[in-house]
């Protein structure tokens, strides 16, 4: 499976009885490793001396196609469904191994007895919301925290291989492409404290509607650990539904409910061009936050943030250090300054949620407001009306431009109905429409913001754009 997902860190060696006993496989004609197993990777690329390579199946790859390749790589043994007669290498074979990384990423966690765990969905925020908490926790201990998209059926017990015995935190997003999905990686993980965010539109297509969404993303509770505590978003649309789900399936875990109306939330709110200020308002006490995230939706993100940090026991004093020592990921509202120029870099990924928000800081900055937009994906039957609701919104906004490209771009410019919204095929068209809306307006300064589903690749407009600026 070609995915880079390997870590580089040095960890907890297994055992061959330990591999043995987490995945109830059989090692084919009783052939062992001779030595203790360094890593267990899923990649063959990465395959090496020390190493156990999983193989894989998916709808349109079998990794067992790669044993012999990694054999040739002296990896120390595979884990596989079916024994290869033609190599010579230890086979672990197991009934599933799909299930087998699950299982292996199970008993990492059950290992880290004393390791305090998050886990965290919800339809937007997931990024940011993790990156604060990996600030907080990182000053206190060592802190694991989901990297990149890591946050399936897969990724997430890819992740847990990853826990070492000096971990003392531990960050998970889950993420839900179907019903029982979260039910499974939460299940794995065993959180200490587990909350949804929000639920908004992402993931429509596969889930046929929002009420769908909040039953997957509710999963997410069924599994907190004896003393654990449940956070739960109070100002959300679904906020009794997933109420309801809480009382019913953890009614003995602790809450903490944030947002207006809940245990935290922000008072005074200052939304700034680059940065936001409040008073975040806990059952702790009260404390200033210059919190270095754009947007009022990152005001929600620390409310939840500080929710399950202080659920894990930190002290407010620690949470207001780590808020205010975060720093953003990559492509999630970025600002990058070029003489009269401010280009935000919100390329990681886009739902109708998010796309409204990052029209919201947008409309905080100086000079001409450009706003480029592409298609956002996993919509369903719903794409065209929800583009076209999009298109509709944020021709009400004081906005200079809009600027839609993608199969989508026609919908979303049918919805905004006005004569500075233009439509294009092609991101190379778009190019052209930039360049000429920067120089009409030169030397006024010019503020544009580039977002749209990961598959659409914004960044690499943006990246062009620069280039001739």
């Amino acid at each position: 499976m070609h995915t880079s997902t390997t870590s580089t860190t040095r960890l907890d060696p297994w055992t061959i009885q330990e591999l043995q006993q987490a995945t109830q496989g059989v090692w084919h004609q009783g052939i062992q490793p001779a030595d203790n197993i360094q890593r267990i990777v899923t990649d063959s690329r990465d395959a090496k001396v020390g190493d156990a390579f999983l193989a894989l199946k998916g709808e349109r790859f079998d990794a067992h196609d790669f044993v012999e390749k990694v054999a040739m790589q002296n990896a120390s043994c595979v884990i596989v469904e079916r024994a290869i007669e033609v190599v010579n290498i230890p086979q672990l074979i197991v009934a599933d191994t799909r299930l087998a990384l699950g299982h292996l990423g199970a008993y990492r966690r059950q290992q880290c007895q004393d390791l305090k765990v998050v886990a965290l969905t919800g339809s937007s925020g997931k990024t940011t919301t993790k990156e604060m908490l990996g600030s907080i926790f990182s000053r206190l201990g060592e802190t694991l925290v989901t990297r990149g998209n890591l946050n399936n059926d897969l990724g997430v017990p890819i992740m847990l291989l990853e826990l070492r015995a000096d971990h003392r935190y531990a960050v998970m997003e889950l993420g839900a492409s179907h019903i029982g999905e979260i039910d499974y990686t939460s299940g794995l993980v065993q959180p200490d404290a587990a909350g949804i965010l929000n639920i908004g539109t992402a993931h429509l297509g596969e889930f046929g509607g929002r009420d769908a969404i909040c039953t997957a993303k509710s999963e997410i509770y069924a599994h907190i650990k004896n003393k654990g505590t449940a956070i739960i978003p109070a100002q959300d649309d679904y906020a009794m539904q997933i109420q309801n789900t809480v009382n019913d399936v953890v009614s003995d875990r602790a809450q903490i409910r944030f947002g207006q109306g809940g245990d935290v939330y922000a008072t005074e709110i200052e939304i700034l061009a680059q940065s936001s200020r409040f008073t975040l308002n806990t059952p702790k006490g009260s404390v200033q936050i210059d919190l270095p995230f754009a947007g009022a939706h990152n005001v929600q993100n620390a409310e939840a943030a500080t929710s399950f940090a202080l659920a894990m026991g930190v002290s407010l004093e620690d949470i207001a250090i780590g808020l205010q020592q975060a720093t953003g990921a990559k492509g999630r509202l970025n600002f990058i300054e070029k003489d009269q120029f401010l280009l935000i870099d919100d390329t990681y990924n886009a739902n109708p949620t998010s796309m409204r928000a990052a029209a919201q800081v947008l409309l905080q900055q100086k000079g001409v407001k450009v706003m480029v937009m592409g298609d956002i994906g996993e919509l369903g039957e719903d794409a065209e009306m929800e583009h076209q609701k999009l298109g509709q919104d944020l021709a009400q906004l004081q906005l200079d431009y809009l600027i839609a490209v993608g199969e989508y771009a026609p919908a979303f410019a049918k919805g905004a109905n006005v004569s500075h919204c233009d439509a294009f095929a092609t991101q190379d068209e778009a190019q052209v429409r930039l360049e000429q809306i920067i120089q009409q307006h030169q030397p006024q300064p010019v503020s544009l913001l580039f977002k749209g589903s990961r598959y659409t690749h914004m960044e690499h407009l943006l990246g062009a754009l620069v280039e001739t600026l």
